[in-house]
């Protein structure tokens, strides 16, 4: 193996000819793989830990010379990565999965009934909540109705949520419940499906999904503590040490503190206010939190909405969509109201990252950034538009103009190709999922899955990044390839400039000296590995701040200090 001389090496050649450095662990025989800060990679064979941080790497031989008594982790050859980090995701929604019915990947809507029906043998009482079906996949050429639900649930109120969070498929009784009826008009930014006597069929879209939503029983503060304890292990078995929780709550944040207070967090998470309304007034009182207990917590962002999503034809587009020429989506705000919510976040300080999918919805968002800069130039905060899905392509180079971090999804893209270009057309789908088109502009562009709309796997993401590919090779030579991220790009996406996007680049996202030593250990070589299997990498073992929060039978802990080791090594 060549070692390229990092700056982490270099030190280690300089320690190596002095006492021993202060270290307590050092992680060997590893091929390791890291970003320097420039985002170039290097390689190394030894990782060498004090205290949570990285202090050096390099080759087995100079830093077990520099580790002293330090314990040592056996790392048996495996690939090492830093810890990556998921720029979009929902913590406390990927832990509401683990307690409702996961109707992800049902091919039919007979499919997900079976699944439901199994789901209500063992939750006999109060709502039956659910989320993860998909129209589009089932093929049904239209959105389920409530008396298809009512054929599993009963007369029990019932509230499934589409696979992207923004529409969602109500019981009769459910809508009884919450006072829905033929009278019942559509709010602003929502929409309530109607058959063609204007009926409600129970399909509630964005806004008007809260109509029910608020009627459901708020989860038990124990509810909640497992939510997030079972969201935390799922994260961890997937390599993930970093997520940017995009949009919390008030409680949800006294959670994470508490969690933070007690030592539970296995992850560090970047947290973002849901608003800029009375939650964030009572947050951010005191100003942004920044790296709260050993930077586990970071609450220094604000996240706003400006409309919805594609599957559910509630994104906001420029002209109609192709494949209904009467709906152009929605908007969730005015632009007045929208530069508001942006004034008021940046003028105290925080950073503002706005979910836009269609391309009205990202122009709007442009226009909202630029007239907020008029009274706070709020570009040093890294501001950053949460998906950037489908953006005309005059509006892609005001992203540098503006200094806009692209916050995107690889999975979303490998996910919407059955239906994208049907929503948009041949035209409007080149400014969509154009990772290229922002990397060649210099955008920088932190990649995540938006989980639990995706999977929290980052290797489903980096594998569609790099193939534009599902898991099946499908299409051959991939979608709309020229937009695929090299594997080093993709890498760079779910490290370096996801921290660069929470401000955490100096602390983490690679394994240089000083950072904290987040890293993980996998079962094969993405570099070298066919690109079509990356998807199917196994974490062996996830290390957060030098301390291991899951492990697959991974390494074992040599028994021995470096000294010994060192000796060991020297008769191999």
């Amino acid at each position: 193996m060549t070692i390229t001389p990092t700056p982490g090496l270099l030190l280690a050649l300089i320690l190596a000819a002095q006492p021993l450095c202060a270290a307590d662990l050092l992680v060997d025989n590893v091929n390791g793989y890291t970003l320097d800060g420039t985002g170039k990679l290097q390689r190394f064979e030894a990782l060498l830990i004090d205290k949570g941080k990285v202090v050096a790497s390099g080759s087995r031989a100079t830093m077990r010379q520099a580790a002293g008594d330090a314990k040592v982790i056996d790392g048996m050859g495996r690939t090492l990565l830093p810890g990556l980090i998921d720029a979009h995701g929902h913590v406390m929604g990927l832990g509401a999965t683990s307690v409702q019915a996961d109707l992800v990947g049902t091919p039919t809507l007979d499919a997900a009934q079976a699944r439901l029906k199994s789901y209500m043998a063992d939750h006999k009482d109060g709502w039956i909540l659910g989320r993860g079906w998909n129209q589009v996949t089932w093929k049904l050429g239209r959105f389920p109705t409530a008396s298809e639900l009512d054929a599993v649930v009963g007369d029990r109120p019932a509230w499934m949520e589409r696979i992207d969070g923004h529409a969602a498929w109500a019981s009769s009784a459910a809508m009884k419940r919450a006072g829905i009826t033929r009278n019942t008009k559509d709010p602003a930014g929502g929409r309530i499906e109607r058959d063609a006597e204007g009926n409600p069929t129970g399909i509630f879209v964005d806004g008007a999904m809260d109509l029910i939503a608020r009627r459901i029983p708020s989860p038990t503060a124990a509810q909640n503590s497992a939510a997030l304890t079972a969201a935390l292990e799922q994260m961890a078995s997937v390599g993930l040490t970093g997520v940017d929780d995009a949009g919390i709550d008030l409680s949800t944040f006294k959670l994470y503190r508490r969690f933070a207070d007690e030592g539970k967090l296995t992850a560090r998470i970047y947290a973002m206010i849901g608003g800029t309304g009375a939650d964030f007034d009572a947050i951010s009182k005191g100003g942004p939190l920044v790296g709260y207990g050993d930077d586990f917590l970071t609450v220094r962002s604000v996240k706003l909405y400006a409309d919805g999503a594609l599957g559910s034809r509630g994104a906001a587009m420029l002209a109609p969509y192709s494949d209904d020429p009467k709906n152009s989506g929605l908007l969730f705000n005015t632009p007045d109201a929208l530069t508001a919510m942006i004034d008021k976040a940046l003028g105290k300080g925080y950073q503002v990252g706005v979910h836009a999918i269609g391309d009205k919805g990202n122009r709007e968002t442009l226009d909202s950034f630029a007239a907020a800069y008029k009274k706070h130039d709020g570009r040093a905060l890294r501001n950053r538009v949460e998906h950037a899905q489908v953006v005309s392509l005059d509006d892609i180079p005001r992203f540098v103009e503006l200094g806009l971090i692209a916050s995107m999804q690889p999975t979303h893209a490998t996910s919407d190709m059955n239906m994208a270009e049907d929503r948009v057309g041949p035209e409007r789908i080149k400014g969509a999922y154009a990772w290229q088109r922002f990397l060649k502009q210099g955008t920088r562009v932190a990649a995540g899955s938006d989980f639990p709309v995706e999977s929290a796997n980052p290797f489903f993401g980096l594998h569609a990044a790099v193939t534009r590919q599902d898991h099946e090779g499908h299409p051959p030579g991939g979608w709309y390839p020229d937009q695929a991220m090299s594997v080093t790009e993709a890498l760079r996406a779910f490290t370096l400039d996801a921290a660069y996007a929470a401000h955490q680049e100096k602390t983490l996202g690679t394994l240089e000296p000083g950072k904290w030593a987040d890293f993980i250990l996998i079962d094969q070589d993405i570099f070298t590995v066919d690109p079509a299997r990356i998807w199917s990498t196994r974490v062996l073992g996830t290390w957060i701040g030098g301390r291991n929060v899951y492990e697959q039978a991974p390494a074992k802990v040599a028994v021995m200090d470096a000294r010994n080791a060192l000796q060991e090594l020297a008769q191999d």
